[in-house]
């Protein structure tokens, strides 16, 4: 199947005596593609079970120009050896195992021609000595600016080819060093690996978005183009799999290639941690409940397909105790039902919350009670048979619905005069086809017990779980800007929230409204941008003056990055007379290993003044 996708081309003719720079030339694609070359000299400076890599004794001086090259060939280097000065043969291709990547140019069929000299020396080119340093905010002149810009897809690197600017542009810069063999100086870790034992790193050179934990944080139109994967050794051995966020590295040597959709360095050998950033965990939060509605405190966590019976359950009710303290009321969202991912007709998921508020009281928390709107079973996406929603935990001792009458799966909530809710708790337009196998976002009206329903301790929330980003293609792929999966729908399903939103502060300017949840989106993103301008509500990482680079619940292909966020009406907002308003996220997942990771996502915690 790979030989069917290496792009030939039409051409036949041989070229002989071609330089490696001449080769790769300065685009993305090789000006020889498809062409026969001859009487080409490198000199091999590493080997992999299915070729070597070549360098250029002759570099032209070019920055755009790669001077190695990747000779494709699985019986070509067995009887080679590092420090080889080889005259060879073959044909030029440009091959990607999948039509979303960017193309590899290499030689295929080679043929060795004459060894010219052995134990030639072999020197890695240290990045950001012997090269520059890499870009550290775009990807590539194609993404007009913004790698997250909508439309996506609106030009493909294969198609338009352009000119490399390495000096600009992230992919330009690798692509512009693909085949040669480097050193990263003081790499750190910037991901957990992969399962494949693929680890995000960047190294002593400039970069931006670095947060407090060392990692490197996704913010406006800066996705970090200058950290790189480091993939499989070339001696065969592995990557170790328990490697942090934030680790420090032993200096790394290695090739540059692209594949499965991303540049990589396949180093020498595995990848070693010198020292893990400390402490090994966060401190719990500091933000405690007032037992007043001064002081009312606001859990949000995506608990990860939570059922009855899954093994991190007791985990995630010792995390919601011991490092969120037991807020008043908890966002959740991936709540499964009472079977889990077994597909049959159960739905409900009271056994699920029930195991849950057991289990936190278990653990020394509060005895929580739950609502939930069972879904319509297969209609809201997730793992099949899971039927994932969104629910609340809450205190009833502080807390409670605020003359409760929940909806249904399809019944629509409304706004009525007051404000006040048609069903409370109840769903936005369930069955709007903007919500197709996702969450619909869960609406509920509250009050402080002891307020007697004067109104004083009245508050509004919508939890949400919008659309997922499955199909998204990778940030270093073919289309540019690359495709943003469901963003379409999730600006539906962002604008249906926030219009419902409007509402209710289009009635009461005062009201108290907070949402919170996993909008599977960034904030400069157009659906949440469309969300906030709609919905008059205010980010409260901005609002509480939280840095940019450490707004983080979740890691990414080597970024930080904020999928689940907290929005709250402007009377909600520090004022004269009013108790400031305070939010954290809480890195317990991000910042351990695969091992002990619990949820995808950390969770995070407020402490708002809902008096009135």
């Amino acid at each position: 199947m790979a030989s069917l996708l290496r792009f030939l081309g039409l051409a036949a003719s041989v070229v002989s005596a071609l330089t490696i720079a001449e080769i790769n030339g300065s685009k993305f694609l090789s000006p020889l593609n498809g062409q026969n070359v001859t009487n080409v000299t490198g000199i091999i400076t590493a080997k992999g079970s299915d070729g070597i890599w070549l360098r250029s004794p002759t570099p032209d001086r070019d920055a755009r120009t790669s001077e190695s090259v990747y000779v494709f060939g699985r019986t070509f280097g067995a009887n080679l050896t590092v420090g080889d000065a080889i005259v060879v043969g073959g044909r030029v291709v440009e091959f990607r195992s999948n039509k979303d990547y960017i193309y590899l140019t290499e030689i295929s069929n080679p043929v060795l021609e004459r060894r010219v000299s052995s134990g030639n020396a072999v020197n890695p080119l240290v990045i950001g000595k012997d090269t520059a340093a890499p870009p550290t905010r775009e990807f590539s002149s194609l993404d007009g600016g913004d790698v997250f810009a909508v439309p996506n897809n609106v030009s493909q690197i294969s198609v338009a080819n352009p000119t490399l600017d390495p000096m600009k542009y992230g992919l330009d810069f690798w692509e512009s060093l693909s085949g040669e063999l480097v050193t990263v100086r003081k790499p750190k870790a910037v991901s957990k690996p992969s399962n494949f034992g693929d680890t995000w790193v960047y190294g002593d050179w400039k970069v931006t978005g670095r947060n407090g934990r060392g990692g490197l944080t996704m913010t406006d139109k800066d996705a970090n183009p200058e950290a790189i994967i480091v993939g499989n050794p070339l001696d065969g051995s592995k990557n170790p799999a328990t490697t942090k966020f934030g680790d420090d590295l032993e200096e790394i040597t290695g090739v540059i290639t692209y594949a499965f959709g991303f540049y990589r360095i396949l180093p020498r050998t595995a990848i070693k941690t010198i020292r893990s950033a400390t402490p090994a965990l966060p401190a719990s939060t500091k933000l405690l409940s007032s037992g007043k509605c001064d002081g009312v405190t606001f859990g949000a966590y995506n608990v990860e397909n939570l059922s009855p019976t899954s093994a991190h359950l007791p985990d995630i009710a010792s995390h919601i105790v011991e490092y969120l303290k037991s807020p008043d009321l908890i966002f959740l969202q991936e709540v499964q039902d009472d079977n889990g991912p077994t597909n049959d007709a159960v739905v409900t998921a009271n056994l699920t919350l029930t195991t849950l508020s057991n289990a936190i009281a278990a653990a020394g928390g509060p005895q929580y009670s739950f609502t939930e709107v069972v879904p319509v079973d297969d209609r809201d996406g997730g793992e099949p048979g899971g039927n994932i929603r969104v629910a609340y935990l809450y205190k009833p001792s502080l807390i409670r619905l605020f003359k409760p009458n929940s909806g249904s799966s399809v019944d629509a909530n409304e706004v009525l005069a007051g404000p006040s809710l048609k069903f409370n708790p109840g769903r936005i337009d369930p069955t709007n086809e903007a919500w197709t196998a996702s969450r619909k976002p869960l609406v509920a009206q509250w009050e402080v017990v002891g307020n007697n329903g004067t109104g004083a301790g009245q508050f509004f929330t919508v939890n949400v779980h919008f659309g997922s980003k499955g199909g998204s293609s990778s940030i270093q792929g073919d289309a540019r800007p690359p495709v943003n999966g469901g963003v379409d729908d999730r600006q539906q399903q962002a604008e249906l929230t926030a219009n419902f939103v409007k509402t209710i502060l289009t009635q009461d300017p005062t009201a108290r409204v907070i949402t919170a949840g996993d909008f599977n989106e960034f904030t400069f993103v157009a659906p949440l941008q469309q969300y906030v301008q709609i919905s008059g509500l205010k980010d409260l990482d901005a609002v509480v003056g939280i840095q940019p680079e450490e707004r983080y619940t979740y890691l990414f292909d080597g970024n930080a990055q904020q999928l689940d966020h907290m929005f709250v009406s402007e009377a909600l907002v520090a004022r004269r007379g009013k108790a400031k308003a305070l939010y954290e996220h809480v890195h317990v997942n991000t910042w351990v290993g695969r091992a002990a990771q619990i949820s995808d996502h950390d969770p995070s915690v407020a402490r708002l003044d809902v008096c009135g």
